[in-house]
């Protein structure tokens, strides 16, 4: 006996078993029982997902001979549930669209529909990917669809709704089929596993789920393909490779590489990742996957991988968001590169040039006696309340030669924080405390928010140039407080001062003020700008 794959092994006879579409079960199911059948429906969602499956049972459902209505519970025994469950059936008819095109197959089609069912209650006419056909075709059947024959049932299946022509929705009741993913999706095929007494572990269903992208059929060809290529049972590696997927781990490391600015470092695990020979859009679909959970992370704090969230919390949003943009915009135009290999390696190549913090690696060496150091800084805020931040920080011996820079008050910080040569997020970041002390090497600054939530990676940049530019090894500690000195508060302050000075000069003015007098005239005080 030949063997049958799984997809049509496993096809759903009764809507009981049809996976992920419960709404358009109970709405179908619904309507057979308040003998409320619709003259025709249309069936639309990706490829997979139990169109045509649909359809059939409920063709089984119309015309199922063991009960003296429609059910929504055919029995599959009688036969004309059997004859439509192995396609024999005269009273329903499934054409395919893509081959029968054209207003002459149309006219033949329609010349049926008059006649009276053979043996069952209903005629039904499923039209499989009926947005394939021809204008001409949807025209002669518009008025056949507004009215047809009380014994006839047209059912639409389609992968682009959008395509049918307007006329021919609104005659029929569309239902739109979900993509099946996630855990419906992975316990179907550990269910179908089980029943063919196959062995299998959990990454490797998660890996062909993944794969299979919410399309049922997909899942079951891979699953029928890692049987095979397995040799009867299931393994992660296996399955993996037979798949072309990557490993997280590697994947990973190259996007901390990418956030510390080592661009050899993250080529090298490029290179490592190429060994595994998979396709280069996969690698960039999979980095983009990586940064979105990152992203969702950072705001809702609900991921569960250790690795994710350690990166997640070592990079600043705002240039997490920046390295998504960059991703999706190479994904975007990945199909018109003339090199897959190279449109990945820009793509890199551009998130290690727009990385706004300073890469502290390139940062010059005091001395020669720079190394690097793994510690943990303690930010401490009120009532006691500490937070840890693992900071990889660049550690130099005092200098034998003073900076001669000195930090005694608000007003010094103001002109050393100035002074520095900060990033963006770094300035915008450390700009909002101000200065509480500064004693042999220990910098203390005060911030208004209770978590004091400072980017890793912003600190480490902090921390380094303050040190280069006091020549010195300093501890930065955080602690709840006033700031209302800080540097940008104090620079909106002077700004507001100057804005105020330059308003009260135009509103002094005698000559302004009496040619608007004479003019009836106003000045819009946003376009008042102070000098310099």
């Amino acid at each position: 006996m030949s063997y049958e794959v799984l997809a049509r092994k496993y096809r759903p006879t009764n809507f009981e078993e049809v996976v992920g579409q419960e709404h358009i079960v109970q709405a179908i199911a619904n309507g057979i029982s308040q003998e409320r059948i619709h003259q025709s429906y249309i069936f639309s969602g990706t490829r997979g997902v139990g169109k045509t499956t649909l359809a059939r049972i409920l063709a089984k459902c119309l015309n199922c001979m063991s009960f003296n209505n429609p059910t929504s519970k055919p029995c599959d025994e009688c036969t004309n549930c059997n004859e439509i469950k192995i396609g024999r059936s005269l009273d329903f008819l499934e054409i395919d669209a893509a081959s029968k095109t054209g207003i002459d197959d149309m006219r033949d089609l329609l010349e049926t529909v008059p006649q009276s069912p053979t043996q069952g209650r209903y005629k039904v006419y499923l039209i499989d990917e009926v947005h394939m056909l021809s204008k001409s075709s949807f025209n002669a059947l518009l008025k056949t669809l507004e009215e047809p024959p009380a014994h006839v049932v047209f059912i639409f299946a389609t992968t682009n709704p959008e395509k049918i022509p307007k006329t021919v929705q609104s005659r029929c009741l569309q239902l739109n089929l979900k993509t099946v993913g996630g855990s419906v999706l992975t316990n179907h095929l550990k269910k179908i596993l089980d029943l063919e007494s196959i062995s299998y572990d959990q990454e490797s269903i998660e890996l062909i789920g993944s794969s299979a992208e919410g399309s049922i059929r997909d899942a079951l060809t891979l699953l029928d393909q890692a049987i095979a290529h397995g040799n009867g049972s299931l393994e992660a590696g296996k399955v993996g490779a037979l798949l072309g997927t990557i490993d997280n781990t590697l994947l990973i490391s190259l996007l901390e590489s990418i956030i510390d600015g080592n661009g050899e470092l993250a080529f090298s695990y490029l290179y490592k990742i190429e060994e595994l020979s998979p396709e280069y859009d996969a690698i960039l679909k999979n980095i983009i996957s990586i940064i979105h959970q990152m992203s969702l992370h950072q705001v809702l704090n609900n991921l569960k991988d250790p690795t994710i969230c350690d990166l997640a919390n070592k990079i600043d949003e705002e240039f997490c968001q920046l390295l998504y943009e960059i991703a999706v915009n190479a994904y975007s135009k990945f199909s018109v590169h003339p090199n897959a290999k190279e449109a990945l390696e820009i793509c890199l190549l551009r998130m290690l040039a727009f990385n706004p913090l300073h890469k502290i690696d390139e940062a010059p060496k005091i001395n020669n006696t720079i190394s690097v150091e793994k510690k943990t800084l303690k930010i401490e805020v009120e009532k006691n309340a500490e937070i840890d931040i693992n900071v990889d920080e660049k550690k130099a011996k005092p200098s034998s030669q003073d900076s001669g820079i000195s930090i005694k008050n608000h007003n010094e910080w103001i002109i050393f924080f100035n002074s520095l040569d900060l990033s963006p997020f770094a300035r915008n970041y450390f700009g909002h405390l101000s200065f509480n002390s500064f004693e042999g090497k220990e910098l203390i600054l005060n911030t208004g928010d209770d978590e004091g939530n400072i980017p890793e990676n912003v600190f480490k940049e902090f921390s380094s140039i303050c040190g280069l530019k006091l020549k010195a090894d300093i501890e930065i500690k955080i602690e709840h407080g006033d700031i209302s000195l800080s540097p940008i508060n104090a620079q909106n302050k002077k700004e507001a001062a100057n804005q105020e000075k330059a308003e009260k000069s135009i509103s002094s003015n005698q000559s302004i003020q009496n040619f608007l007098k004479k003019h009836s005239g106003n000045i819009d005080k946003t376009s008042i700008k102070p000098r310099g």
